[in-house]
């Protein structure tokens, strides 16, 4: 019997509040078979003190620096590209995999994400699950 590696993720979110395709990425996880994750990234303001930019963009390094894969939503840069070009840097800077992942819904990758990622994903659970399978 073998066991299961946990694998350490940040999924994107750029504080917007449109979440929808960040729990539908979470609940992937959360439902896949023998499959395990912690999710480093939380997209709750609520608990931060200071809401300030530079607090927040704190906050996301944090997030990221424990991570071993940093996850790019599409839909997460059309909510907010600022943040998102926040959190690529970061990943980039910390050496983190990059994997981006097409809309869920129909829709373009956006270039900055394609030229950002070393792994591409589907917008679909199978792809992103299977790829996350093989990280370190």
């Amino acid at each position: 019997m073998s066991s299961l590696t946990t694998k350490s993720l940040f999924i994107s979110h750029a504080w917007t509040q449109d979440l929808l395709p960040w729990k539908q990425v979470v609940s992937w996880f959360e439902n896949e078979p023998d499959f395990s994750w912690r999710n480093c990234s939380c997209p709750d303001t609520k608990r931060l003190k200071d809401k300030s930019s530079k607090s927040l963009a704190a906050e996301i390094t944090r997030q990221i620096s424990s991570a071993q894969a940093v996850i790019i939503l599409s839909e997460m840069y059309a909510a907010n590209s600022a943040w998102v070009d926040y959190e690529i840097s970061e990943a980039k800077r910390m050496n983190k995999l990059i994997i981006g992942v097409a809309p869920l819904v129909k829709g373009c990758i956006p270039g900055k994400i394609k030229n950002a990622a070393d792994l591409m994903s589907a917008g679909y659970s199978s792809s992103l699950v299977s790829m996350i399978r093989f990280i370190a």
